[in-house]
């Protein structure tokens, strides 16, 4: 597999338009293609709950699908999700829930398959098991990478950021992108962020307007990201070797 986080346009993907399952055996794909349902994951779709049994996995083929912690003072955004992975780690890992809300911030496809029909194709094999495991190792390390990054870097460089690892994960150079799912990104409040988002502008980097996001210079977003990208995208890239 290269990893290679821009999927081309398509009507319809295969369940390998997902580069985790891409990364399978063709025996393992085949094993679990048959226990998935294709689904369209829609804007704000809640995938599951804090504390509340987590029923199915999914697996976009486009789209994101955020990690959101709560506390008494507000949500941020803690991780993303995307074609490189799956929604559901913690089944993986032998739990039956986490204490965030896994929401849908950019309308995608992809396929689920149960959480019970999961665990079973994933103890028939060890090679389709090692890949899942390394991929949760790397979401682990996303989470750790953003929690640095939020305490070291400036808003406009960690704006930069999360908007770069939404253009990865959607087709095309424009996304809808609402204030609030920024606000939970950034962890900081509403006005912040079109503060952010206005410099960016300024710069020519991207056109913001209503959550309508469009990418006019993707080499001067990157320049304009901290380290973390890069850094994220390289462990992704693991998963490949």
């Amino acid at each position: 597999m290269t990893l290679k986080l821009k999927s081309p346009p398509a009507i319809a993907r295969p369940a390998a338009a997902n580069l985790l399952l891409a990364a399978l055996a063709p025996d393992d794909l085949t094993l679990i293609s048959a226990q998935l349902e294709s689904v369209t994951l829609t804007v704000r779709e809640v995938l599951y709950e804090p504390g509340v049994a987590i029923e199915h996995i999914y697996f976009p083929t486009t789209g994101c699908v955020s990690m959101i912690h709560g506390t008494p003072d507000g949500s941020v955004e803690v991780g993303t999700i995307g074609m490189e992975g799956f929604v559901g780690v913690p089944i993986l890992l032998r739990a039956e829930s986490e204490p965030t809300r896994a929401l849908v911030q950019v309308l995608g496809e992809g396929y689920r398959i149960s959480a019970n029909a999961f665990m079973q194709v994933v103890s028939e094999s060890k090679h389709m098991e090692r890949i899942f495991l390394r991929y949760a190792m790397a979401l682990f390390n996303q989470v750790a990478q953003s929690v640095a990054c939020n305490r070291l870097h400036s808003l406009e460089e960690r704006c930069a950021r999360w908007l770069l690892i939404t253009h990865d994960r959607v087709d095309g150079d424009e996304f809808k992108l609402t204030q609030e799912f920024l606000s939970y990104m950034l962890g900081v409040h509403r006005p912040a962020v079109t503060l952010a988002a206005g410099i960016l502008q300024e710069a020519g980097l991207i056109r913001y307007s209503r959550g309508n996001i469009v990418v006019l210079n993707r080499p001067g977003l990157e320049g304009a990201s901290c380290s973390c990208y890069q850094a994220t995208r390289d462990d992704y890239a693991k998963l490949a070797s």
